[in-house]
C-alpha cells in the first residue's frame, strides 16, 4: 500500500507537545520535545518524497481540551495542514469533578471539525499514571478517557497514538524531575512511536539522526525538595486558578521549515 509524505504538520495540545524538560540544543531557554523531534522526521520522508515540509507548534503548557478545542483547532484550521497531532486531557483529568466521559465528547467535537476540513489527525490517548505515585488515584478516570479516545479514533477514522500501551514509559528515566513531563529521551521514544504509528518505516534511525549532546536521566529529587519545588507551587497555581501557560502564546504559531523554528 502506497503512503503519502506529509507536507504541513500542526501539532496542538499542552506542555508535553510544547517540549518542556527537553532543551532545544543550543537554545538553553527554548524546548524542543517529540513533536519538534516528529516533525524532524516527517521532513526528511518528505525530502525523500520530494515534497516540501512546514510545521507549526500551537500548544501551550497548561492548556486543557477546551482551549484545544475553541483555540488551538481553529487556529490550525486557517494554516490548512494535512497533519494534526493532539494530545490533552490530562491536566483536565487532574481536577476533581473532571467528567472523562464529558471531556471525550467536548474533545469529539473538535476532531471532527479537523476531519472535515480533511487533516489527517494523530490523536493520543493518556500515558498510564502508574509510574508516578501523587498520580495513581488517576488512573481510573484516564481508563476512561482513553476507551473513549479510543471509540473518538475509530468513529473519526482519526490514527490512535497509543501512549499508554508503551511499557518503557513506565521507566523513570523516561521522565524529568518534576516526574510529570517526558526527559528528552522519553520524548525521542515518543516520537520515533508517533512516527512508526504514521508509518514511516525508518523512524527510529531518524530520530537519531540529528547530532546533540546525550542527555543523562535526571536524578530522582527526594520528597522533601520534590514537594517544595514542583509540587506545592503546582497547588498553589490551582487553588488560584491560574496556569503556567497564562500569557504565553504558541512558540511556532505559523508554518515554516524545520530547522527554521529555534
Amino acid at each position: 500500500m502506497s503512503r503519502a509524505a506529509f507536507t504541513r504538520y500542526v501539532a496542538l495540545g499542552d506542555s508535553i507537545t510544547e517540549g518542556l524538560c527537553d532543551a532545544a540544543p543550543g537554545h538553553p531557554a527554548g524546548w524542543l520535545g517529540w513533536a519538534d523531534r516528529l516533525a524532524a522526521i516527517l521532513d526528511g520522508d518528505a525530502r525523500l518524497a520530494g515534497h516540501p515540509f512546514e510545521f507549526a507548534n500551537l500548544a501551550v503548557r497548561g492548556r486543557r481540551i477546551g482551549d484545544v478545542v475553541s483555540d488551538q483547532i481553529p487556529r490550525a484550521l486557517t494554516l490548512r495542514p494535512d497533519l494534526v497531532s493532539v494530545m490533552v486531557g490530562g491536566n483536565d483529568l487532574m481536577s476533581p469533578a473532571a467528567d472523562p466521559d464529558a471531556l471525550a465528547e467536548r474533545l469529539d467535537t473538535g476532531i471532527r471539525s479537523l476531519r472535515a476540513a480533511g487533516a489527517t489527525v494523530l490523536l493520543a490517548n493518556l500515558f498510564d499514571p502508574q509510574f508516578a505515585f501523587f498520580l495513581k488515584p488517576f488512573r481510573g478516570r484516564a481508563a476512561v478517557f482513553n476507551a473513549n479516545v479510543w471509540s473518538i479514533a475509530r468513529e473519526t477514522e482519526s490514527i490512535v497514538l497509543d501512549v499508554w500501551g508503551v511499557r518503557e514509559f513506565q521507566d523513570g528515566a523516561m521522565w524529568a524531575s518534576d516526574r510529570v513531563h517526558l526527559s528528552a529521551g522519553g520524548h525521542r521514544l515518543l516520537a520515533a512511536k508517533a512516527a512508526h504509528t504514521l508509518g514511516v518505516p525508518y523512524a527510529e534511525i531518524a530520530s537519531r539522526s540529528t547530532p546533540e549532546t546525550p542527555t543523562p536521566p535526571p536524578e530522582p529529587l527526594p520528597l522533601r525538595t520534590w514537594l517544595r519545588v514542583y509540587a506545592i507551587p503546582w497547588v498553589g497555581r490551582r487553588l488560584r486558578h491560574i496556569s503556567a501557560g497564562d500569557g504565553i502564546d504558541a512558540k511556532q504559531p505559523v508554518p515554516c521549515p524545520v530547522g527554521a523554528q529555534h
